[in-house]
């Protein structure tokens, strides 16, 4: 038999490497912690019901629903609205998206483009005005009662940029309606302007201390004269003496998406040259659409949102066999991080989060390559490096 002695000091240590592996287990969970074991330990999270009804019917949906740590500044980031030619109807995830806003508490939305679904010469003037009082009840109206700030750029289905032979803009119609919505004082979206002459083509506003510009990449050419405001703009104290400076644009600099959106014309002609200038005005993110869908990534210096899609047709991402998903991001500011940024993205069918880790680590469009935000060029393998110079070349799959 064990003596008495000896029994206790089992027992003492059979405890102790109890509590001492309890320990390290949740340290181990700690390093490699997802977001929704954090939920519990987020003090800014709102109760279920201080929230509207609508919004607590979703939120309850989900029992795990994840709420992201804030930061000095959120935004919630949209795109590509729109639906069929002429509609005036949403798919169910614009409605559900706005619905979530009182979750989320931004304070700001941000959108990257094609709120309505124009760009056809056969729509009418009632018609196209249809759209934009569509857009204004689903979107527009329901921000300016909770007085949340819409930042918006125009995209190719609210007011193309294309040109005709002559010089002409194939689509003056819309692009006229366009104007005279949101410049309409009704409509006002409530942003900080710096510069209004050509909103809502091209413009600059601010929040606290972020710098937003937007460009009309309705098209994928920005005029010259277009390019000299924008340097004009990015030089100017009130964008340099910002913490950060934020471009939103429809056109994306490189294609991340298959078939129709990687080829030229979907993304901008000249991505060399436009990203050599934000980059020498410290311009820390490209926020854009229009390839329906969603990757974090960057190249050289400049962060990268291709903001996924809650509209109809989301899209593959190039060499991916990842199924396409309607998809919204968070986008919280923390000014004292390196990263500035941190993103959490939704699923907005199934409301789970995107992990970076499902993505592809490098996307291999016809004009470059795009590295996911968390992967530098130097992490990628030779093999890797090997496969992209074989599809494209040396100077498309650098990252200077």
């Amino acid at each position: 038999m064990l003596s008495w002695r000896r029994f206790s000091f089992l027992i003492i240590l059979g405890f102790t490497l109890t509590i001492f592996s309890f320990a390290c287990t949740n340290l181990n969970r700690g390093t490699t912690q997802t977001p929704q074991t954090a939920t519990t330990q987020n003090s800014d999270k709102p109760a279920i019901s201080s929230l509207p009804q609508q919004t607590q019917e979703i939120v309850q949906s989900r029992d795990d629903l994840f709420y992201p740590p804030r930061g000095d500044v959120r935004l919630v980031v949209i795109s590509d609205l729109n639906s069929a030619y002429g509609s005036t109807d949403y798919d169910p995830e614009v409605d559900k998206t706005i619905d979530l806003l009182p979750f989320w508490k931004p304070d700001m939305v941000v959108c990257s483009g094609d709120m309505v679904a124009g760009q056809k010469t056969s729509l009418t003037e009632p018609q196209i005005k249809a759209m934009w009082a569509a857009f204004d009840d689903h979107v527009a109206a329901p921000l300016r009662q909770a007085n949340i700030p819409f930042g918006l750029t125009i995209g190719n289905h609210d007011a193309s940029g294309a040109k005709g032979e002559t010089g002409d803009f194939k689509f003056q119609q819309e692009r006229d309606l366009a104007s005279e919505y949101w410049n309409d004082p009704e409509h006002d979206p409530g942003v900080e302007f710096i510069d209004k002459n050509e909103f809502p083509f091209f413009y600059s506003f601010k929040y606290q201390d972020i710098f937003f510009m937007s460009w009309d990449a309705s098209t994928h050419r920005i005029p010259p004269e277009k390019l000299t405001w924008v340097e004009k703009a990015l030089a100017s104290p009130e964008a340099q003496q910002a913490k950060m400076r934020i471009l939103i644009g429809h056109l994306p600099l490189y294609a991340v998406a298959e078939g129709s959106r990687n080829k030229f014309g979907a993304v901008m002609a000249n991505p060399e040259e436009l990203r050599a200038i934000l980059e020498k005005y410290n311009v820390h993110t490209y926020i854009s659409g229009h390839q329906h869908a969603y990757y974090p990534g960057h190249r050289g210096k400049l962060q990268l949102l291709h903001t996924g899609i809650v509209g109809s047709g989301p899209r593959q991402l190039i060499d991916s066999e990842i199924t396409p998903f309607k998809a919204i991001t968070v986008l919280d500011i923390n000014f004292d991080s390196p990263q500035l940024t941190t993103y959490t993205t939704y699923d907005m069918k199934t409301l789970e989060l995107i992990n970076y880790k499902q993505l592809p680590r490098f996307l291999k469009g016809h004009n470059g390559i795009v590295l996911r935000r968390d992967v530098e060029y130097q992490d990628l393998k030779a093999d890797e490096k090997a496969a992209c110079v074989t599809k494209l070349d040396e100077k498309l799959c650098g990252n200077q």
